[in-house]
């Protein structure tokens, strides 16, 4: 039997990528989507040959309703509370009555388990998240990749082009740090939503590299040898996070506010994969660290 695939957040930039690869793979889609959504995004979607449902998200029928007959959910939404908690519980809530059993949150991040709370805002709220699908009587998987690669072109404080330096923290400039693609990450998560024995996490990344490693990259990609910056204790960055935090109060309405991009690099020095699960599918290449830098 043909298995149907329902993706949430697909007009977003990683959830189109996921419903291209699972189209790749002759799989049926369906694409739940808010009434206000992008036109042109939900149309990008309709070409792809994706089945578009349009849904108010607070109405518990339309919900389950959508998800009738699917395999697996997926979820790229992408928010603050509002969405990440409250918007994937009732997803969650809709796949239960509706007897979908595998659910693939949208973590896509960093390996967030073992960090303390505080630390992190938007891990933050996937933890409280987790509290109520881990609760659950559905199967999940939780896919971890790191850094999406493309922070390397972003001139962040790690690999700064503009200025030509790379920081460190803790003393830590051999410690590798997880990059995947947004397009290896897509490929990665059509194989899991289709995978009925995917376990409860699984870590990905494209390539890993340190400091040091950056330092030999920058020599060789992009014309001189980056200067490597000493930025102190980790206890020093996370106390510098937390008093930005507080005198920014405005950034917590906000996705990525200042203190929120402070945070996703304190974390990259924070965890890293110990083994990775990039060989459990065949068929899937991964991005070199050359074309991402």
């Amino acid at each position: 039997m043909e298995k149907l695939i329902l993706v949430a957040g697909a007009t977003g930039h990683l959830g189109q990528k996921i419903c291209r690869e699972l189209i790749k793979r002759n799989v049926h889609v369906r694409a739940i989507v808010r009434e206000q959504s992008e036109p042109k995004k939900v149309d990008a979607l309709e070409k792809m040959g994706v089945d578009i449902f349009k849904v108010d998200m607070d109405n518990e029928q339309e919900l389950i309703g959508a998800c009738a007959g699917v395999n697996c959910i997926v979820s790229a939404l992408a928010g603050l509370r509002e969405v990440i908690v409250d918007t994937q519980t009732k997803l969650l809530n809709a796949a239960v009555a509706a007897g979908v059993p595998h659910f693939i949150p949208s973590d896509f991040s960093s390996d967030f388990t073992t960090m303390p709370a505080g630390e992190n805002r938007n891990f933050d709220l996937r933890k409280e998240f987790h509290a109520i699908l881990d609760n659950s009587p559905i199967r999940s998987t939780s896919i971890f990749n790191g850094a999406f690669a493309d922070i390397l072109r972003y001139n962040t404080p790690l690999f700064n082009v503009q200025q030509k330096t790379i920081s460190y923290y803790d003393n830590k400039v051999d410690w590798a740090i997880d990059f995947t693609t947004m397009d290896d990450t897509a490929a990665f998560t059509a194989m899991v939503a289709l995978d009925e024995a995917a376990p409860q996490a699984l870590r990905i990344a494209s390539f890993r590299i340190s400091p040091n490693d950056l330092v030999s990259l920058s020599e060789q990609y992009k014309g001189s040898k980056f200067d490597l910056i000493d930025m102190g204790s980790m206890e020093g960055f996370s106390a510098y996070n937390k008093t930005l935090r507080a005198a920014h109060p405005e950034g917590e309405n906000e996705l990525y506010p200042k203190w929120q991009q402070a945070q996703y690099l304190y974390s990259m020095f924070l965890v890293h994969h110990t083994n990775l699960d990039n060989d459990r599918y065949e068929g899937l290449s991964w991005s070199p660290v050359a074309t991402n830098i």
